[in-house]
């Protein structure tokens, strides 16, 4: 007789323990147990709990390679699911295995888990774990299908979002909190007669007025600041949208600043051209407007201003904007606005380029290069990945609700009532934004360092973006070193690896579109370009989007600091603006109202966040990875306490890169 202990860990979501029958089949090498139903005295399976039980064999199962867990109704009616987090079994022969889950088990439903070290197939040597390879590849590749809504946008997972597989799906606790938040967002501004108001604001200072408990330090801030040039200069580095600034050694053609114009702006007696020279001189460029037809509102086009912004970092190191352009062709109907023309006329111009920037970044920035991007590395993995592979492992807590997330982001933000639909460019503008982007997509663009180099930021000062997200790169790039290199000791087992190839190749052709232009890799060649793509992937689930999304509700709550609606054309000439033009050009009353409780919404800290670091499921088994993983963990909370000391000394800190403000993943 042969006795197996089993711990069987029940999750912590809400609602995830069960009061059916759990049975359970052990099988090894050398045969199999009977199904046992796993019953201890009162209740089993609660949420959070674990249970241990006991299945007996007349004699060992040789080498244990399978757990098979079932779920049977005691009940007539309902599916009473159960969340599975992990078994872990003690062998008679003193060995522990780790047997991950991580999923729910529906009525009736059946899995077949792995447990041990991690493995790639070509370390697979008994045929039965070879065979349920082969059958959870097929498998995944069954449920998780690809659809396409635009040929020139990366492809999707087919799921609506009331069919997302139970594995991927939001917790009970994540949709409540979220549907509160715009619920009693909304009630509150109702109740205000906020909410569907068509009128104008009459004051700026009324737009403060939209929440009465929804503020932040920040957003507060913004609301005093927004005017002054050196707060908005600012922005450009550490705001929500710091990936289009570049350094430039000359001017476009098309936006013909005389020295004349600017000269009051610069250093005394320096002249213009050497303050390019200097590497004083930057450009905000948002050329990929041009040309982009606006929405209908109201029976008339709106027009969509794409303006250049020249900044100038002074000699007290701010970095000030000192001409403005709102179209890209010059014209006498399109002047070039500089700060000495009248205040209105100043922060007219600014609050448009604020409107590009918002429309680029939204769509682009954040949704694009964030959130539909990692979906298909998501998608990839679950295809081409057994759950034993070690790049499964490391790579799966970062992709922990994004289908499910991206599915609700496709039908509520881009359908017809949705955020985009009260944007300047609507909907069908909005994915034509995203599809010129996508066509000018290169991997360099999503590794930080490459990114930062290209566009010549590596020296300007209080650049915060740059400073906390270059030394995130680098821990994150350390701790995936170690993991991959302790699993791949070679380049050859690089080249061998087929789901790991398999992986990129699906990454190449349905996320970049089979562009050799965009300098992804087709296949892995050696151990670093492994290291380099996985660090770019757990980047951008992780810092890069808690940097393009955290912010939201801090810098664009207060509208005339970042609307993605302008009502009215800019100006054709200098001197024709007044306070109430500004106030006709923003949203109304309502529109302004219902961005901002979407934009509360997005950015609210959730109760189930996973922190960047933390692994609350336990994949690996091996202590050398578990011992890389808590270096990981120490690097990141130095990282934050260096940025908690930096931020106490500022005026205003930047916190979005703090690693313990950082979520592990995107689920907002």
């Amino acid at each position: 007789m042969a006795e197996y202990k089993l711990e069987v860990m029940t999750g912590q979501w809400e609602c995830a323990g069960t009061f059916d029958h759990i049975l359970v089949t052990l099988i090894g090498s050398q045969g199999q147990s009977d199904t046992t139903d796993l019953d201890n005295w009162g209740v089993d399976f609660k949420t959070g709990m674990n249970d241990t039980y006991t299945v007996k064999t007349k004699a060992s199962l040789g080498k244990l390679l399978l757990v098979k867990v079932e779920k049977n109704p005691r009940f007539l009616f309902g599916d009473d699911e159960w969340f599975c987090s992990k078994i872990t079994v003690s062998t008679p022969e003193g060995e522990s295995l780790l047997f991950p889950c991580y999923q729910w088990l529906s009525n009736n439903e059946l899995v077949e888990l792995r447990g041990g070290k991690a493995m790639k197939a070509s370390e697979d040597e008994h045929p039965l774990l070879i065979e349920h390879r082969r059958k959870e590849l097929a498998s995944k590749k069954s449920i998780f299908q690809w659809a396409s809504s635009n040929e020139r946008l990366p492809q999707h997972s087919s799921f609506s979002s009331k069919k997302v597989p139970a594995e991927i799906r939001l917790s009970k606790s994540r949709i409540k909190e979220f549907e509160s938040a715009l619920s009693s967002g909304a009630l509150e501004l109702k109740w205000k007669g906020m909410l569907g108001n068509e009128q104008s604001w009459k004051t700026i200072e009324d737009i403060k007025t939209i929440f009465k408990d929804r503020k932040t330090e920040m957003s507060e801030y913004v609301a005093e600041h927004w005017k002054e040039d050196d707060f908005y200069g600012s922005q450009f580095l550490n705001g929500i949208n710091p990936c289009l600034i570049k350094r430039c050694s000359e001017l476009p053609p098309n936006f013909k600043v005389r020295e004349e114009m600017v000269k009051p702006y610069l250093e005394i007696g320096m002249p213009l051209y050497n303050e390019f020279m200097r590497g004083n001189m930057f450009l905000y460029d948002l050329k990929i407007l041009s040309g982009m037809p606006g929405k209908l509102y109201h029976g008339k086009e709106l027009q969509v201003p794409a303006p250049l912004c020249l900044l100038y970092l002074n000699p007290e190191k701010k970095l000030v904007p000192i001409a403005i352009q709102v179209h890209q062709e010059p014209s006498e109907e399109n002047p070039i606005f500089l700060p000495s023309d009248s205040e209105t006329d100043w922060l007219l111009a600014k609050i448009i380029v604020k409107n590009a920037e918002m429309m680029t970044h939204q769509a682009i920035t954040h949704l694009k290069n964030t959130h539909f991007l990692s979906e298909v590395w998501a998608m990839s993995l679950l295809r081409n990945f057994p759950l034993i592979h070690p790049i499964y492992k490391l790579v799966i807590p970062h992709f922990r609700w994004i289908l499910h997330v991206n599915t609700q982001a496709r039908e509520l933000l881009l359908g017809p009532s949705g955020s985009f639909a009260l944007s300047s460019v609507g909907v069908d503008g909005t994915l034509e934004l995203m599809a010129r982007a996508q066509d000018e997509l290169t991997y360099t663009s999503l590794c930080l360092p490459d990114d930062i180099r290209s566009r010549g930021l590596e020296s300007i000062p209080d650049f915060y973006y740059r400073d906390d997200g270059l030394k995130i790169w680098d821990i994150i790039h350390k701790f995936v070193l170690a993991v991959v290199r302790h699993y791949y000791r070679s380049n050859n087992e690089v080249v061998r690896d087929s789901e790991l190839q398999a992986w990129i190749q699906e990454i190449f052709t349905r996320c970049f579109l089979g562009k050799k232009s965009s300098g992804c890799p087709e296949a892995f060649r050696n151990v670093e370009e492994v290291v380099k793509f996985i660090t770019m992937v757990i980047f951008t689930v992780s810092a890069q989007h808690a940097a393009v999304n955290n912010g939201q509700f801090d810098y664009q709550m207060f509208v005339p600091n970042g609307s993605l609606l302008l009502r009215k054309p800019s100006p054709t000439a200098k001197g024709q603006t007044s306070t109430a033009t500004i106030l006709e050009t923003l949203p109304n009353i309502g529109e302004t109202v219902m961005t901002a409780t979407v934009l509360y919404a997005l950015t609210l800290n959730y109760s189930d966040s996973v922190p960047l670091g933390s692994y609350p499921d336990e994949r690996f088994q091996e202590p050398v990875v578990k011992q890389i993983m808590k270096q990981f963990q120490e690097d990141l909370a130095d990282l934050s306490n260096v940025i908690k000391d930096r931020n106490a000394k500022l005026g205003v800190p930047y916190k979005y890169l703090d690693p313990s403000q950082v979520d592990s993943s995107i689920i907002k």
